[in-house]
């Protein structure tokens, strides 16, 4: 199956980070969390990903263009022929991409509307943001699209504590529970999956929103389905997020990383 990220917004909550760098080309460690994203799903055997970009989208384009060139060590000679001799790989992560520019300034439902025909043939897709990681089974996520028989299927995450939970009696303090992960509402958590009968919900118009009128007609009509994920899942909206994806990944706990060791990091 083919997965569509979302990679074209400006990421206005990095502040002049996102001044130079769009925000799925955002470094977790040596390489950006859109890579992490794409490695995440090609650990369970999809290795075909189509980018909507928009905002600086050469530099997306330039990253996937030049990944060879960042996952391999070489030499060039300058003093002799020039060209460039390829030695070991660094990571065996080798996928199909298409880099797509989508318009600056289109909403999330256009921008998965006008990439419509780089789906193919396929009847179905994965869909997510480029900007979130998570632990999910995406090999249960799947199995319950397929027997649910909807037309789309998202995941309902906990959103990530901030703060500790406080419960009172009058002014007493009688319970304290510190950043608890798995209280309150669920909430979208991207990783979607879609038949393809589902782009008729939206369109190219770039005013599309995609978690607007797209989603609540669909589950007006029966046609959308939650999986319900309870285990690891952060978002990146800020850079206090950020840290935390960074701290994962180097005291290599990063709950995400299921593929082998020995590969880029």
């Amino acid at each position: 199956m083919k997965v569509v990220i979302l990679a074209g917004g400006y990421g206005t909550r990095f502040g002049k980070l996102t001044d130079f760098i769009p925000k799925p080309m955002i470094p977790v460690g040596s390489m950006p969390i859109v890579w992490h994203i794409m490695r995440y799903y090609a650990a369970f055997g999809h290795n075909e990903f189509i980018l909507a970009t928009g905002y600086k989208a050469e530099m997306i384009k330039e990253f996937f263009s030049n990944l060879n060139l960042l996952s391999s060590d070489f030499t060039v000679d300058y003093g002799g022929s020039g060209q460039m001799e390829f030695h070991s790989r660094l990571d065996e992560f080798r996928p199909k991409v298409t880099v797509a520019y989508t318009g600056q300034d289109t909403m999330t439902g256009g921008r998965v509307k006008r990439i419509e025909k780089y789906l193919g043939s396929d009847d179905s897709f994965f869909l997510t943001y480029g900007d979130g990681l998570s632990n999910i089974d995406l090999d249960a996520l799947l199995k319950f699209h397929r027997n649910h028989g909807k037309l789309g299927t998202l995941t309902a995450v906990y959103p990530p504590p901030r703060f500790g939970d406080l419960k009172f009696d009058g002014d007493r303090i009688v319970e304290f529970s510190e950043k608890q992960g798995t209280k309150g509402a669920m909430v979208n958590g991207g990783f979607y999956v879609f038949q393809r009968q589902a782009l008729e919900y939206l369109s190219e118009d770039r005013s599309c929103i995609l978690e607007k009128k797209p989603l609540e007609q669909m589950a007006l009509h029966g046609q959308l389905m939650g999986f319900r994920h309870e285990g690891y899942w952060q978002c990146m909206d800020t850079t206090r997020d950020l840290e935390s994806l960074q701290q994962s990944w180097i005291d290599g706990k990063a709950p995400w990383k299921v593929w082998k060791d020995g590969q880029a990091d």
